[in-house]
């Protein structure tokens, strides 16, 4: 189920998996918790008032610990800086966070040097499959394309797109279910989520904000398009969607280039990181997909 592979022993102190809610963190830490390595999440009320108020004491008494959740106790990042600062012995702490950590600003420390980040998001199509995903490898060796002996195409290919790749959203095979869970998640996330890392003023906004990014999904950034929309200022609008960023929603991919100043320079497009997601908000069905596939997919 996980993107699990053959790792040399861990020489870094801290490890920290990020990725969006729903993608398989806490499964995932849960395999690496002991009886010498307890699994603490803040999602319970009472361990999450423990962190907050007395950081430092929570941290003194773990020689090991995967701690799930981290974001919403940011002052504990300080306590574990102090700790394995004290006691550099590699892989004592496993977190996990459901937002860009890094980027929060009420995070105290970035345990630069400390810390090894590691990226969890939803299922690749590739994992699905079974096979190896290494399209991009291929190409940048001069491998060339894998040979395909049944490509997707038509309503197969539809439905992955339909599907996306949350787990929990594979596991419902009614597509109004998929749906329901799609949408239900993103709602949940822009109601609670958002004000755990961020405090913002018009929060009714972001629904629509996000309804609005996926209207404009595979098109170059334009944050004054997108507060224009909303009646929002242009840097008020960026903000919002650096917001969907953290939270791992949505993500700006630069231009390829190979002159490195361009990559730099040129417009990023906007991506949804998971189709699925992206096609729930406006409730897209497969029916509507195909009258708009070109040819050679349907």
């Amino acid at each position: 189920m996980f993107r699990a592979r053959s790792q040399p022993p861990c020489k870094t102190r801290v490890v920290l998996v990020v990725g969006p809610r729903q993608a398989g963190k806490t499964t995932l830490a849960r395999l690496y918790a002991t009886r010498d390595r307890p699994y603490l999440t803040l999602d319970d009320p009472a361990t999450l008032a423990a962190a907050r108020s007395d950081p430092a004491g929570f941290v003194r008494g773990l020689k090991q610990a995967v701690i799930d959740e981290v974001q919403r106790a940011p002052d504990l990042l300080l306590a574990i800086k102090e700790s394995v600062d004290k006691d550099q012995t590699p892989g004592r702490f496993l977190l996990t966070g459901s937002t860009n950590l890094m980027a929060m600003p009420m995070v105290a420390d970035s345990l630069a040097g400390r810390l090894e980040v590691i990226t969890l998001l939803p299922f690749a199509q590739a994992e699905l499959a079974g096979t190896k995903g290494d399209l991009l490898d291929r190409l940048f060796d001069g491998a060339g394309l894998p040979g395909v002996v049944s490509p997707l195409v038509g309503d197969d290919l539809m439905d992955c797109v339909l599907k996306g790749g949350y787990p929990e959203a594979l596991r419902r095979t009614s597509v109004s279910r998929r749906q329901a869970w799609l949408q239900d998640y993103v709602a949940l996330i822009l109601d609670r989520d958002v004000r755990d890392i961020a405090n913002i003023d018009q929060l009714d906004r972001m629904p629509r904000l996000l309804d609005v990014l996926a209207a404009h999904a595979g098109q170059l950034v334009n944050h004054s398009s997108y507060g224009a929309a909303l009646r929002l200022t242009t840097p008020t609008a960026q903000k919002y969607v650096g917001i969907l960023e953290r939270l791992f929603l949505t993500r700006q991919v630069p231009p390829w280039s190979s002159n490195a100043v361009s990559r730099l320079t040129k417009t990023p497009k906007l991506h949804f990181l998971d189709t699925g997601l992206l096609a729930a908000l406006p409730d897209v069905t497969a029916a509507q997909l195909q009258k708009t596939a070109p040819p050679m997919v349907r």
